[in-house]
């Protein structure tokens, strides 16, 4: 590690038991905080996989300007930042100068996809609810396309108001090594079957009865790993979703029984409960600015309620790919049509 050019120090988040936030000398400066990442993009990296995959960027107010400065920092954890032309958004959720960064607002023409409030609204201690089943929603991104993606920036351009929109995370590699060895060796093998949600596949369309809709080539369930290999690290971590992206018709688990009531659906909901314990959990307030990055490969994260009718929100993602792992090798990727 080139530590003479370090322009900036790693130090713990707080509350959590795993990610780091990333400071810079020049606070508040976004152009001069990226310059610093790019002057050592292997200490930044270093730190990002020390910290089990999870960063906070804070005062990073610039992107906003200046759009362009999102893809140069995401450039330094892979070799491709996905253009969202490309991929079946839809032209609305994509910045209109910068196609590398998705949208994800209530501000129209944009449609709001806010989640639920859980009932209760707060555990018995008085605390924003984080476990499965209180909490439901947890994912990680585009689990349903082969090969899966690497790494997320997330980028509070407008956030919703504090106490509101708070974004949840779940480090995979604890939650991993948490396990008992019984239970490490009986999911080793698994794959999880994953969908993409609004195809009647998800459990709750299938405990409606709506009929699945007819999926094309490009939309076909994946297969993945339910203990995933990371290709940097080495590390193993939990990789699986609950209700919304699992494919509860011929999943969640290949070679179990299958159903929202089988025994695959009952190990994924004890293993999205342990995934889920506050032991391995951080919920992230947004302020206007922060940017969080975060590992695909390891760690799912959860989207909370704001009042949308009153509140605007937008934040931007950029996606990187290129590096899931020798079980990709040579695959092209899934979701694209014939």
């Amino acid at each position: 590690m080139p530590a003479n050019k370090q322009d900036f120090q790693i130090r713990p988040l707080p509350g959590a038991s795993f990610g780091g936030i990333v400071d810079f000398p020049r606070s508040g400066d976004a152009e001069a905080a990226i310059a610093a990442a790019e002057a050592a993009p292997d200490a930044l990296l270093e730190a990002f996989y020390a910290a089990h995959g999870f960063l906070l960027l804070k005062g990073m107010h610039a992107i906003s300007a200046e759009p362009r400065l999102l893809v140069r920092l995401s450039k330094l954890f892979g070799p491709e930042v996905e253009d969202y032309r490309h991929t079946l958004s839809k032209r609305h959720d994509v910045h209109v100068e910068v196609p590398e960064i998705l949208l994800v607002s209530n501000i129209p023409p944009a449609v709001a996809r806010v989640p639920a409030r859980p009932e209760p609204p707060l555990t018995a201690e008085g605390a924003l609810p984080v476990q499965f089943p209180h909490r439901r929603g947890w994912h990680t991104d585009q689990s349903f396309r082969r090969p899966p993606p690497d790494i997320s920036l997330f980028y509070a351009e407008t956030p919703a108001p504090k106490g509101q929109g708070q974004t949840l995370y779940a480090d995979g590699i604890g939650a991993y090594e948490a396990l008992s060895e019984s239970m490490k060796e009986c999911i080793e093998p698994l794959i999880g079957i994953h969908v993409a949600p609004g195809r009647g596949r998800a459990e709750y369309a299938v405990r409606a009865g709506e009929t699945p809709d007819p999926l094309k080539p490009h939309e076909l369930p994946q297969r993945q790993p339910v203990v995933r290999v990371h290709p940097v690290t080495g590390q193993r971590a939990l990789y699986l979703c609950e209700a919304g992206q699992m494919d509860w018709i011929d999943g969640p688990f290949e070679g179990m029984e299958k159903g929202v009531d089988g025994d695959g659906a009952r190990l994924l909901y004890e293993l999205m409960s342990h995934y889920t314990d506050p032991r391995f959990t951080y919920a992230h307030d947004w302020d206007e600015g922060d940017l969080v990055i975060y590992d695909n490969r390891s760690m799912i994260h959860s989207a909370t309620w704001f009042d949308a009718e009153t509140h605007q929100r937008r934040m931007w993602r950029t996606t990187i790919r290129g590096n899931p792992g020798p079980l990709y090798d040579g695959e092209a990727p899934s979701w694209v049509p014939a």
